[in-house]
């Protein structure tokens, strides 16, 4: 933190524009200890915590606008990009989706304060076909809220945040070590679980081609569309005879699936 603090005293509002934009465009560069820091600078007199967070919330929406953009052209490849990068890709995309159809425009308010679904959040509204006025609205109201919230703590606790930034320094590489440490722990348990997971789905999965040509030997089977109602909604063909079920509607509508023949399951 207190070489956060040098950096922003003597490059002030122009690094904090270009963090958050960095940040919103999908780089790995987290922007909540440097609004922390801003906060704590505006509350010992060295940033104006107005412009501060002002310039923050425009760089923010600037870059949530790309997203949202990108999601109205591209559509649903723009989530399969974004969840190529994730550490949970298999369950990224339906728990984002899950919850941006349970919420709807209100999950911009609340959507950088969750991991995943900040990035996501964006290029669904547009893939969704949200009006441009609304997105801009609720999105704006979710950065001002989110960036007010972490530079208003900077701000109120200022003084302890700096006596923190030096007991860190005082700490030295111990601190990076630990911190690395941590990080490539968690990432290669991650990896761990995610190589299970694809090991188990090998087991029950079929190509393409093989339920192509049980289609055409004239096997009975029964195919199910379990897409998510955006990615639905998104490309809305499917497969002849199949049977339409979106993943929320499983419990209620699992008794439309015969049980007397093989069924196929397909997603995203």
């Amino acid at each position: 933190m207190d070489e956060t603090f040098q950096f922003l005293i003597r490059h002030g509002y122009s690094v904090l524009f270009i963090w958050v934009l960095a940040e919103q465009l999908g780089l790995p560069l987290p922007a909540t200890p440097l609004l922390l820091a801003a906060g704590a600078l505006a509350g010992q007199g060295q940033m104006n915590i107005a412009l501060a967070i002002s310039l923050a919330v425009l760089a923010s929406m600037l870059g949530d606008l790309s997203w949202f953009q990108f999601g109205r052209l591209r559509g649903g490849k723009v989530l399969n990009l974004l969840c190529k990068i994730s550490l949970e890709p298999d369950s990224c995309v339906r728990k984002t989706e899950g919850a941006f159809v349970r919420h709807g425009a209100r999950s911009l308010l609340i959507a950088k304060f969750v991991p995943g679904l900040n990035t996501m959040a964006p290029p669904l509204a547009g893939i969704i076909g949200m009006r441009l006025w609304r997105f801009l609205v609720f999105d704006g109201l979710g950065a001002l809220l989110y960036i007010g919230t972490f530079t208003g703590l900077g701000y109120i606790f200022s003084n302890q945040l700096e006596l923190i930034a030096a007991r860190i320094a005082s700490l030295g590489f111990s601190v990076l070590a630990i911190a690395v440490s941590g990080l490539a722990v968690y990432i290669a348990w991650k990896y761990v679980q995610r190589r299970r997971f694809i090991r188990s789905l090998r087991i029950a999965r079929i190509t393409p081609e093989e339920l192509n040509r049980k289609i055409s030997e004239g096997e009975e089977v029964v195919i199910v569309d379990l897409r998510n109602s955006i990615d639905f909604g998104a490309e809305p063909k499917t497969i002849p005879g199949a049977i339409r079920l979106a993943p929320e509607k499983v419990e209620d509508g699992h008794s439309l699936i015969p049980r007397d023949r093989e069924i196929i399951l397909f997603c995203t």
